[in-house]
């Protein structure tokens, strides 16, 4: 297969949670020759609440090509689907003006839905990171539905480039290179250190506990087939992370339907109880988050986070209820459900060091892998699948 020169390659950003798994996609596409990097932010990564996520993306040294604003105030299962129906006007005419040789989009997120429908129309090839997995809820729905609209596959596991060619895509563009975000945690494996001040590089609301003995982190968002749950589960969380006696950093939640009432649950909590040991932060570079994690006694919460970077570095994870139903796990995850003693009790006993890494999720190279596969193989839109 021969280089072919000037391919350009739009990535979308919509999430904070995403930019660590696109930020080593972004650095490979960038520095690799033949293909022309196009950055789109979207939906949550372009908002103050949620932490500026595109302002960190320029920071980093990137050109962002468009912002496209999708998101309805409200965060309930009808702003999402009308929000999802707003994104595909939107990005269909984000496309139609940057003209890509292809998009690539990440996961599982309904914002991602409307960029894939919109590229899929626009018979632009698609390319989805993080197919195949399997997780419940709607998030599996959606990463399904956007693996049928997609040409090429860039799935983390083994399994989940299995579940894709068992779904009827086509082998041949089924790529097994691993979570591009284990390319960052591999790095930090490397070099530890945190070197900055946390408190002072990030800010935050609440208390500044003292980090040197210890601490842990929390992130837990709202689960989108229990929308009108969410303030009563993330009150059992915050009962049971009271009860701890080291600090705890907490990191607020998704843009989802019921995430509004996880962000009232913590600022109830937080107003009310007053504990002064817990600290609140909206975002943070995906370089300095994942030395955060690795240098935590473990991380509390139901976000993916925990079941991949966390693995491969060791972070003990308690993860919370149904929101990674299913989805594969290494040594390092216990499960407990919305219960204040059953998390406390966990954490006391399972975060209590490092645990065995896993390369479960790759072992960090994926960036370079996707740059070098997009600048090689054919660029096809997919007439006819692989039954």
């Amino acid at each position: 297969m021969l280089t072919v020169p000037g391919r350009k390659i739009c990535v979308v950003l919509t999430a904070r949670t995403s930019y660590a798994k696109i930020q080593p996609i972004l650095q490979a596409i960038q520095g690799y020759k033949g293909l022309e990097l196009q950055v789109v932010c979207a939906a949550s990564a372009v908002l103050e609440r949620y932490g500026n996520t595109d302002k960190m993306v320029e920071r980093d040294g990137f050109t962002i090509n468009e912002r496209v604003y999708n998101v309805l105030e409200g965060e309930t299962l009808l702003t999402s689907a009308k929000a999802t129906g707003i994104g595909i006007v939107e990005f269909s005419g984000t496309f139609d003006r940057l003209k890509p040789d292809a998009v690539l989009v990440m996961a599982d997120r309904y914002e991602i839905l409307s960029a894939a429908i919109a590229a899929a129309y626009l018979n632009i090839p698609l390319v989805h990171v993080q197919g195949g997995e399997v997780s419940g809820n709607i998030d599996e729905k959606v990463r399904h539905a956007v693996t049928k609209l997609a040409d090429i596959h860039f799935p983390a596991t083994k399994k989940s480039a299995e579940n894709i060619v068992r779904m009827g895509e086509n082998p041949e563009k089924v790529f097994h290179v691993g979570c591009p975000s284990i390319d960052l945690a591999k790095k930090v494996v490397e070099n530890p250190a945190l070197g900055f001040d946390l408190y002072k590089k990030y800010g935050g609301v609440g208390e500044t506990p003292v980090l040197s003995d210890g601490y842990y982190i929390v992130m837990q968002h709202s689960v989108t087939t229990e929308p009108e749950d969410g303030r009563k589960q993330i009150e059992q969380t915050l009962r049971a992370m009271n009860r701890v006696k080291k600090p705890v950093l907490w990191f607020w939640p998704n843009v989802d339907a019921g995430g509004d009432d996880v962000s009232k649950g913590i600022r109830s909590f937080r107003e009310n109880e007053k504990p002064d040991h817990m600290h609140f932060i909206k975002n943070m570079s995906p370089p300095d988050f994942m030395r955060v994690l690795y240098g935590s006694l473990g991380i509390i919460g139901n976000s993916s986070v925990a079941i991949r970077e966390a693995s491969f570095l060791g972070a003990p994870a308690v993860n919370v209820g149904s929101r990674q139903n299913a989805r594969e796990r290494g040594p390092n995850v216990v499960d407990v459900g919305y219960n204040e003693n059953e998390i406390y009790d966990a954490v006391i006993k399972h975060c209590t060091g490092k645990t065995t890494s896993s390369p479960l999720y790759g072992d960090g190279d994926a960036g370079i892998k996707i740059a070098d596969i997009l600048a090689k193989t054919p660029l096809t839109f997919t007439k006819t699948l692989n039954y």
